[in-house]
């Protein structure tokens, strides 16, 4: 899924220039081709479409084209292009067009999934790409995910149990407690393991706002962006369909 470049420390907190080019981290598709100055108004364009996720607030084609720089209308589309990708890769959110007159849109998360992975009172960044990489990985597993199998898979793009994250904050407390509590996922010790282990399941929240065919789907949709991604198949979903 996340090819990440170069190698990372394990030690202390990640940061932005510490994440390497793994596919969630900074996806390569969505800006490594774009020169530089663009690059700062993709970003840019990103922190205001969060802005307004955080707020529940929609925003216009104007206003975002106002907030990057008027001077941008050729290169705006592609702009606006790349940010739709990054934060669908990065952070699990879609951007929707809900009125195509006044070219209005609104920020929904991915697959339907009405989870940010952010506990009550504390502020923070949609996390619900973490969730559908976590979701597949118990696909791949027969649904029981060892915990270490997915620990081994969030490791490849940076993300490491009791290491805080720039996106994601800590993960281990996300994956045990916060999205336990909230019905996304199940945390259990396996039945008879010496010494004793622990697995992840979908939990049943996440069985009614989701399925497995919809989250290979869009695994298969980031790879087919992503160049030198691990390759998943028309027959991965297929065979998901049927065991539906």
């Amino acid at each position: 899924m996340a090819g990440a470049s170069g190698s990372q420390s394990h030690q202390g907190s990640s940061s932005p220039d510490e994440e390497g080019s793994s596919t969630w981290g900074a996806p390569a598709g969505a800006q490594a081709s774009l020169p530089d100055a663009l690059r700062v108004k993709v970003a840019g364009l990103v922190l205001l479409l969060l802005l307004k996720y955080r707020t529940k607030q929609p925003t216009t084609w104007a206003e975002m084209l106002a907030a990057v720089s008027q001077d941008d209308q050729d290169s705006f589309p592609v702009i606006f292009r790349r940010a739709c990708e990054y934060l669908q890769l990065v952070f699990g959110v879609d951007v929707k067009e809900v009125d195509p007159r006044e070219r209005s849109y609104v920020l929904v998360s991915i697959l339907g999934l009405s989870c940010d992975g952010t506990p009550s009172g504390r502020d923070g960044m949609p996390k619900t790409s973490l969730l559908v990489l976590v979701l597949w990985v118990i696909l791949l597993e027969d649904d029981r995910a060892p915990e270490e199998a997915v620990w081994e898979a969030l490791g490849v793009m940076g993300v490491y149990a009791g290491r805080e994250h720039v996106f994601y904050g800590e993960p281990r407390e996300l994956l045990t407690e916060v999205w336990v509590q909230e019905g996304y996922l199940e945390y259990r010790q396996v039945p008879g393991s010496e010494p004793t282990r622990y697995e992840f399941l979908w939990g049943p929240r996440a069985h009614a706002e989701s399925s497995g065919v919809q989250v290979l789907q869009h695994i298969l949709a980031v790879n087919s962006r992503q160049p030198g991604s691990p390759c998943l198949s028309e027959e991965a979903v297929s065979h998901e369909e049927e065991r539906a």
